[in-house]
């Protein structure tokens, strides 16, 4: 009896894990996720076996990945291995080398500037300086791509480099000891008046919030009441970068943020904490199509709360949230998880429907009427949803955010760009500061503030400009000339600038003809006005 009770029991306790299994599989997969993998490694594995020509089964996979992705909407994406080190070390806001900006001209490898704190600049390699060997191997005809890969590498490794530099006669002979290099998102942080600082944020990565407290607290010892915050072509970035900064400019208090998903997790509400050390700056904040993600989560917090005056042009419109996941072979991807939300409750995702290359053309093909638009009258027949700032304004969500002030950003003619694209104002800019660099350094001290106020580009600057594009195959064209000539002065001089300041150098020039810029300097009465109507609302 014990016996045959055993048996029976073994085939019911059988019979009933059989069932429970494949319930189970049904529970965790229906007929998706598990068949289609199956599918997917039949169709897999019959071409790789069967197929007329080799395959190569690694990149098949890769297209298959970028194409379930392709589905879902524009920003969920793969990374290939060989692209994922760059992007990481563009977030991380450092990698290790040898501490330079550099480009390729002609053949030639030149030195852009030396990054600041970097091995490189220690050494006292300068810009202008011709990289013509690497390691005694001859870097002359080197392509723009093998530059990093001869230059990078572990920190405390070393590599040695052979320098031309003008005005010296033979090569200079440097051993530069790689080293961790940072790679900085607050390019330009400076005083324009008095009382008016400026601060340019190029992407939001892991050490931005940093750089701004940092550039905007060096900007408050100098005297700034006034801020100027340029987000104009940034594309975002880390969320949580962008909510630290947001919070250093609000009360307490204040929804910044907060994000919905499809599972709770991906749920969340950022509130500022009240520590924020510049919320009693007057604030003007300049955006562009170009400006994205992260920069529209500061720029409709600060639009929301009528903290202060958005500028510029209608932003990009991303409204979404994206969760990076690696994979074993060190590509990734990442993961639309949800989608965020200004403090009024706007969506400001643009539809993006099916073609791709239509919606990211569209946040640039977008024609507004420039003006006041502080009561936001220019979206006032669109069928996007309306919402309420703190003080009562009308806003729109479902597609970017759209300035309070609309300025558009001039456009350049045919001759300029080809001018630009050919490298026209960068080769000039190094010739130039080759022969007159130390000269001008002497001339014009402050770190290019009395270059941008004092030097005047001549017109034999700017003859020898427009022969230098003919050489190049640029087709001059009086007409165009003519219309573009003060974009066209400000750019000789920018770019000198920058050879021999940096980035800052490069603003100070380039903020004199710019009209958005114009704009921002005069409205900060009518911004003070709009955050003195909320209680605490500065």
């Amino acid at each position: 009896m014990r016996k045959r009770f055993s048996i029976v029991t073994v085939v019911v306790l059988v019979g009933l894990g059989i069932v429970a299994g494949a319930m189970l599989n049904t529970l965790i997969s229906g007929d998706s996720i598990y068949e289609s993998m199956k599918k997917f490694e039949i169709v897999l594995a019959t071409t790789q076996k069967y197929y007329v020509d080799d395959v190569d089964t690694q990149k098949l996979t890769e297209s298959a990945v970028t194409g379930l992705l392709g589905q879902l909407d524009p920003h969920s994406v793969y990374i290939p291995s060989e692209q994922l080190q760059r992007v990481t070390e563009e977030f991380q806001g450092s990698f290790e080398g040898i501490g330079i900006e550099f480009q390729v001209l002609n053949d030639t490898l030149r030195v852009v500037s030396p990054i600041v704190g970097g091995p490189s600049e220690a050494l006292g390699i300068q810009s202008g300086d011709r990289i013509v060997k690497i390691n005694d191997t001859s870097a002359v005809g080197i392509a723009q791509d093998a530059v990093p890969k001869k230059l990078r590498g572990p920190k405390g490794t070393k590599v040695k480099v052979s320098i031309a530099r003008s005005g010296i006669n033979g090569l200079l002979q440097f051993e530069i000891v790689r080293d961790k290099i940072p790679l900085y998102t607050v390019d330009a942080s400076f005083m324009v008046t008095p009382e008016i600082g400026y601060v340019r944020i190029t992407r939001f990565a892991a050490t931005t919030y940093d750089e701004f407290v940092e550039g905007v607290g060096k900007l408050r010892t100098e005297g700034m009441k006034r801020l100027i915050l340029d987000l104009r072509g940034n594309a975002g970035g880390y969320l949580e970068q962008a909510f630290r900064i947001s919070d250093e400019l609000m009360p307490k208090g204040r929804k910044i943020v907060y994000t919905k998903g499809r599972r709770p997790e991906a749920n969340d509400e950022y509130v500022s904490s009240g520590a924020g050390r510049f919320k009693d700056v007057s604030l003007i904040v300049l955006v562009s199509n170009g400006s994205a993600s992260a920069s529209e989560i500061v720029a409709g917090a600060v639009q929301d709360w009528d903290r202060g005056l958005i500028v510029g042009e209608t932003t990009f419109g991303k409204g979404l949230v994206q969760r990076q996941i690696d994979l074993p072979d060190g590509s990734a991807f990442r993961l639309t998880t949800a989608r965020y939300y200004t403090p009024s409750g706007r969506l400001i995702q643009r539809p993006f429907g099916k073609d791709r290359t239509q919606y990211a053309r569209g946040a640039f093909d977008q024609d507004s009427l420039e003006g006041d638009n502080l009561y936001h009258e220019a979206e006032k027949d669109s069928a996007r949803p309306t919402y309420k700032t703190m003080g009562g304004r009308i806003v729109y969500g479902g597609g970017g955010i759209t300035p309070d002030y609309i300025i558009k950003s001039d456009r350049l003619n045919e001759y300029t760009v080809q001018l630009w694209s050919k490298q026209v104002f960068f080769e000039y800019a190094g010739s130039n500061t080759d022969m007159h660099g130390k000269e001008l350094r002497v001339r014009f001290d402050g770190g290019g503030r009395e270059f941008a106020k004092g030097f005047e580009v001549s017109p034999e600057m700017l003859k020898e400009i427009r022969d230098l594009g003919k050489s190049k195959g640029v087709e001059f064209k009086e007409d165009l000339y003519e219309k573009d000539l003060p974009y066209i002065t400000a750019y000789t001089k920018a770019f000198i600038a920058r050879r021999l300041w940096g980035n800052a150098g490069w603003s100070r020039v380039m903020l004199k003809e710019d009209a958005q810029f114009g704009k921002a300097l005069s409205l900060f009465p009518e911004a003070e006005a709009l955050a003195s109507n909320l209680t605490g609302g500065k």
